[in-house]
C-alpha cells in the first residue's frame, strides 16, 4: 500500500468473514460487534446460550450472523465449526481466538481438575481454531488471526496458574504461527486485555478494598469497558495492520508501565 492510497477505508470490513470463538458473550460479544460494525459478518461458535442479543447488534448493523452451538475443545470440533463457517459465510478472512475461561484456587488445592480444562479451552482449542483456519487463509492468500491474551500472560498471578501459563503459552503461540504465516499475507496477532467490567469480575469489583488495589495500579484510573476493546479488534483485523504480525498489543489502560 502507497501513501497515497491510505483512506480511513483502510480500516473498513466490508465484504469480509470473521469467526469469533466464544463471540456471543463478554468481552467476545464487543470483539463480534466491533467486527460487524466495521462490515464484517460474523460465524460465533460458543457453548454459553445464544439468546439473540449478540444476533440482533451485528443484523441491526446490516451484517450476517451465524451462531453455532459447540464445544472446541473436542477432537474434531474445530475443524468442523471452521468447514461451516466457509459454508455458510463463504470463506473465513478473520479468526478472533476469544474463547476463554478462568477458575481461581489456592496452590494447594489447585489441581489437575482446574488445570486441564483451562490449558484445553485457552490454549488448546486456540491452537486448533489458528490451525484450521490458517489453511482457509492460506489458500486465499490472505487472513488474519487475532489471538487473546492477557496481562497475566506477562505477569503472575495469584491463584491462577493455569490462567496465567495459557496466556503465557498464547503469546508464544502467535510468535510462531507469525513466523510461518507471513509470507503467506496472514497476519497473526494478540489482544492482552487488562482489567475489563465484565460478568466474571463482578465479585472482584464489589470487593472494597481489591477493587481499590487494582484501580489505583491503573494509570487511566478506570476499569475497561468492553468498548475499549473495539478499536484495537478493528485495526489488527483490517488492512491497516497489514505490516504489523507477532505483535502482542495491550489494552490495559496503562497497567503494565506500573
Amino acid at each position: 500500500m502507497e501513501i497515497t492510497d491510505f483512506t480511513l477505508d483502510t480500516f473498513s470490513l466490508a465484504g469480509k468473514r470473521a469467526l469469533v470463538t466464544g463471540g456471543n458473550t463478554g468481552l467476545g460479544r464487543a470483539f463480534t460487534l466491533a467486527l460487524a460494525r466495521a462490515g464484517a459478518d460474523v460465524f460465533v461458535p460458543s457453548l454459553a446460550p445464544d439468546e439473540g442479543e449478540t444476533e440482533k447488534l451485528v443484523t441491526d448493523c446490516g451484517r450476517a450472523y451465524v451462531f453455532v452451538e459447540a464445544d472446541i475443545t473436542q477432537e474434531g470440533v474445530p475443524a468442523a465449526v471452521v468447514s461451516q463457517c466457509v459454508a455458510d459465510l463463504g470463506g473465513v478472512d478473520i479468526l478472533v481466538n476469544s474463547a476463554g475461561i478462568c477458575v481461581l484456587a489456592d496452590v494447594a488445592d489447585f489441581d489437575r481438575s482446574h488445570w486441564d480444562p483451562m490449558i484445553a479451552v485457552n490454549m488448546t482449542a486456540a491452537f486448533e481454531m489458528a490451525r484450521h483456519a490458517s489453511l482457509e487463509m492460506v489458500r486465499q492468500g490472505a487472513g488474519k488471526i487475532i489471538n487473546v491474551a492477557s496481562l497475566f500472560s506477562f505477569l503472575g498471578g495469584r491463584q491462577s496458574p493455569a490462567y496465567a501459563a495459557s496466556k503465557a503459552g498464547i503469546v508464544g503461540f502467535t510468535k510462531a504461527y507469525c513466523d510461518e504465516l507471513a509470507e503467506h499475507n496472514v497476519q497473526v496477532n494478540a489482544i492482552a486485555p487488562g482489567y475489563f467490567t465484565t460478568a466474571i469480575t463482578i465479585a472482584t469489583r464489589a470487593e472494597p478494598e481489591t477493587n481499590r488495589r487494582i484501580v489505583e495500579h491503573i494509570p487511566a484510573g478506570r476499569w475497561g469497558d468492553p468498548a475499549d476493546l473495539m478499536g484495537a479488534t478493528v485495526f489488527l483485523a483490517s488492512r491497516a495492520s497489514d505490516y504489523v504480525n507477532g505483535h502482542v498489543l495491550a489494552v490495559d489502560g496503562g497497567y503494565l508501565v506500573r
